[in-house]
């Protein structure tokens, strides 16, 4: 482990002041909550900031709702909103994706601001041994394009990097809108969860649109009749504890036996959670029927690019949206 100063603040504002970062490699000081992610790579020299600044007790750890919708504090655990009666009655996919995410035992700690933040499976990145990584190195080059990639994006990617973004939370959150609210040095603002995080270009070492400083400190979740008809599909290697080959997060507002409103994001696949328009505009007044979801799901293939190990994602993708909508359309 890289030798590095341990700050404690009193407070969140003394927290701000200190100006961490989250996200990116090359930043000389990091904040850290629930640790469950970030502790694994101080350890294996992954990062190597001098300063760590402690968000431990500052956060917000309430899970509040009305009939607007879900305020959750950014440290409430994984654990504790996946048990909540109105997430699970009202917001199903956020209830899954969390309950298919690690295992109980991280979901004790782990907290909900520092799920979204948490950094790719990519093994090139996670393995100092691999020299070529441009998000752990800028400049090093991208070892996953000709090696093994079969856990690897085929959405959003670019020469630089190819790594899939790791968080089953987010992509559910992006399906239903939700916004995350910010505060840093220079005060409080909103970020729609669908743009908190970058797409790699040739900069994949900056992974989300936080500024120095800034912190998470809040997700809010607008209520909608399809958030309460929702769905989140994972496709793994193996039943507990993985991550995802494929995910789909699903909401749809059904009028009768059809549908008039659908919202469909995507994990897995993408270098950051996916959002498919063109999906959900060709199952705006469809019907359940099998034959017209196939062809809505094959319009998220359109601009997806296979690097070998992981060209079978693009048939699985458009298979994992179909049995996600009829899973979501068929819930009371």
């Amino acid at each position: 482990m890289h030798p590095f100063t341990l700050e404690r603040p009193r407070d969140l504002a003394a927290a701000l002041i200190l100006r961490a970062e989250a996200g990116r490699n090359d930043a000389p000081a990091e904040y850290i909550a629930g640790g469950t992610d970030m502790v694994q790579l101080l350890q294996e020299y992954v990062r190597r900031p001098d300063r760590v600044v402690s968000l431990a007790g500052l956060l917000d750890d309430r899970i509040g709702s009305t009939q607007q919708g879900l305020r959750l504090g950014a440290a409430a655990t994984m654990a504790d909103v996946a048990a909540h009666p109105v997430v699970a009655r009202e917001f199903p996919v956020i209830a899954e994706a969390l309950l298919n995410s690690a295992s109980p035992q991280v979901r004790n700690q782990a907290t909900m601001g520092g799920n979204l933040l948490q950094r790719t499976r990519c093994p090139y990145f996670r393995d100092i041994g691999y020299a070529d990584c441009n998000k752990r190195t800028p400049g090093s080059g991208c070892a996953a394009l000709k090696g093994e990639n079969r856990w690897h994006a085929i959405l959003g990617t670019s020469e630089a990097c190819i790594a899939a973004h790791p968080s089953d939370l987010a992509v559910a959150l992006v399906a239903l809108d939700a916004v995350v609210e910010l505060r840093g040095p220079d005060g409080e603002r909103s970020v729609p969860v669908a743009r908190l995080h970058r797409l790699p270009g040739d900069a994949p070492h900056i992974e989300t649109t936080l500024q120095p400083g800034e912190v998470i400190t809040a997700i809010v979740v607008p209520a909608s009749p399809a958030a309460r008809r929702s769905h989140y599909l994972k496709v793994r290697d193996r039943a507990s504890f993985e991550f995802a080959v494929v995910s789909a997060a699903v909401a749809l507002e059904m009028e009768g036996e059809r549908i008039k409103e659908a919202r469909v994001a995507l994990g897995g696949v993408g270098t950051k959670p996916w959002r498919a328009p063109e999906v959900e505009a060709a199952l705006s007044g469809a019907s359940l029927d099998p034959d017209g979801l196939r062809q809505a799901a094959a319009l998220a293939a359109q601009n997806a690019r296979g690097y070998g190990h992981n060209t079978f994602k693009i048939e699985l993708m458009q298979r994992a949206i179909v049995r996600a909508v009829e899973t979501a359309g068929g819930r009371a």
